[in-house]
């Protein structure tokens, strides 16, 4: 009786694995495959067709990253509601401990033993997740005033001041947006909006004089990079040099010329889509940013077929997030943006947000797998 039983345990077991399996969004994988692969491939490039010391590094970071994500994916999504508060609050402590003991030439990095991980690309997620929480349990009636609106803005502008005092004014920025595209997807007063639209503008004067002198730079090199060509405005230049010199075609893999002769700073990184431009040309980058919308236009779909706000808000939440990497991270090369050292997620080199997208995309696929509708 034992053995039947059991057997019929494991069976139940196996069944429901494979039911939960069938349940992924693959279309979600293969664009994370496909451009985590890029990546590899364009870091390759950029060592000027060497595995080391990105290319290998990165797919380790990526099989890594996988794994993750998988067993996120089989974690149930009440889990991710239960421990929201408490993520929360290790990212604000976090963020606090940076300032201490934070590693780097600014301190935005945490160092333990050999790994270095960047707290403030985890308070995205712990951003996401709380404010998830919080108008899970805010009735329909109540979103139509402004009153409960007061705490989720100081949730988000808690970590947002937070990260821009380290200084990291393009990160902070980020956390701040990300949060205020929540409150519009909740459903915010329009009377609102329009008030803090005003009460922006009238403080720009304010935040000016706040900012740092490197940071006031790049904003004047962003309106105008001629005024600093060999300074602030040299890597925009040759961002533009090198995205313009690649064509329709492009210059041929490892083929760059502007990435292999070193005029292009920071290629592993916030500039890879450079070097992807230049090599592959209009055709091989538009390509890139099509995959991206699918990969966004997939995730955010699912946001209106799960039951619970929490996970609608969540799922939404990651979707705009990965928006807001690849939007900041092409305006920017391309002179469209401030340099504001955004990367191009899953492509650029860097654990700390490679892992941010894959554990917040793991959150997404477990919220399809246990909280779809029927």
């Amino acid at each position: 009786m034992n053995i039947n039983t059991n057997k019929f345990s494991s069976e139940t077991k196996i069944t429901i694995f494979f039911s939960k399996l069938l349940k992924i969004n693959w279309i979600i994988i293969f664009c994370l495959i496909f451009l985590g692969l890029v990546g590899v491939a364009s870091l390759y490039s950029a060592a000027g067709g060497d595995w080391n010391p990105w290319a290998k590094n990165h797919l380790i970071r990526l099989i890594f990253g996988f794994c993750l994500m998988f067993f996120i994916a089989f974690i149930p999504s009440i889990f991710f509601s239960k421990y929201s508060v408490v993520s929360f609050i290790l990212g604000i402590f976090s963020l606090i401990l940076v300032q201490i003991i934070g590693s780097g030439s600014v301190q935005r990095w945490i160092s333990l033993g050999s790994i270095n991980f960047q707290p403030s690309e985890f308070m995205k997620l712990a951003l996401i997740l709380i404010l998830a929480k919080y108008f899970d349990h805010i009735s329909k009636i109540q979103l139509n005033k402004l009153i409960p609106y007061i705490i989720p803005i100081l949730i988000i502008m808690t970590p947002g001041f937070l990260v821009i005092s380290q200084p990291d004014l393009g990160t902070g920025l980020t956390i701040i947006l990300l949060g205020l595209s929540i409150l519009f997807f909740v459903g915010i007063s329009f009377k609102f909006v329009i008030f803090s639209i005003l009460i922006s503008i009238g403080s720009v004067p304010l935040i000016w004089q706040q900012l740092y002198e490197y940071q006031q730079q790049r904003i004047l090199v962003f309106l105008n990079p001629e005024m600093d060509s060999l300074g602030s405005g040299y890597q925009i230049i040759q961002s533009k040099i090198a995205i313009g010199s690649g064509g329709l075609f492009g210059k041929g893999y490892l083929l760059g010329t502007q990435s292999r002769l070193n005029y292009l700073p920071e290629k592993h990184t916030d500039f890879i889509f450079t070097l992807i431009s230049e090599e592959l040309g209009f055709l091989g980058s538009i390509s890139i940013i099509l995959v991206f919308s699918l990969l966004i236009a997939s995730i955010m779909k699912i946001s209106f077929n799960v039951e619970s706000l929490f996970s609608k808000v969540v799922v939404f939440g990651v979707g705009f997030l990965i928006f807001l990497y690849l939007s900041l991270n092409i305006g920017m090369v391309c002179g469209l943006l401030p340099v504001v050292g955004a990367p191009l997620p899953l492509v650029s080199y860097g654990g700390t947000s490679l892992l941010t997208v894959l554990v917040g995309v793991g959150i997404v696929l477990s919220i399809n797998i246990h909280d779809k509708k029927a």
